[in-house]
């Protein structure tokens, strides 16, 4: 997988709206977050891009969990959302 930051690209300021919009207006095929109420402020349906949502935003727990990051990120298909617990 290939891997970018919305700081890396310059989206870092915007809206969960706009973000998902850029993204797939640059054809990414996942959003990874850990913002679990994006599926409560935005419509996802119709959706080209993937979403994962992970459970937490602790960096030293989701690196330990890296595998299960990975593996649910190479099963998504275009358009799924799906929330991943981190232990």
């Amino acid at each position: 997988h290939l891997v970018v930051t919305a700081h890396e690209r310059e989206w870092s300021q915007l809206s969960n709206g706009d973000l998902l919009a850029a993204a797939e207006a640059e054809n990414f095929d996942a959003l990874v977050t850990t913002d679990r109420n994006l599926k409560y402020q935005q419509n996802l349906s119709g959706r080209a891009i993937a979403i994962l949502v992970l459970s937490t935003t602790s960096w030293p727990r989701i690196r330990a969990a890296a595998e299960l990051v990975v593996t649910a990120a190479g099963e998504l298909a275009r358009g799924a959302y799906i929330e991943l617990e981190i232990p």
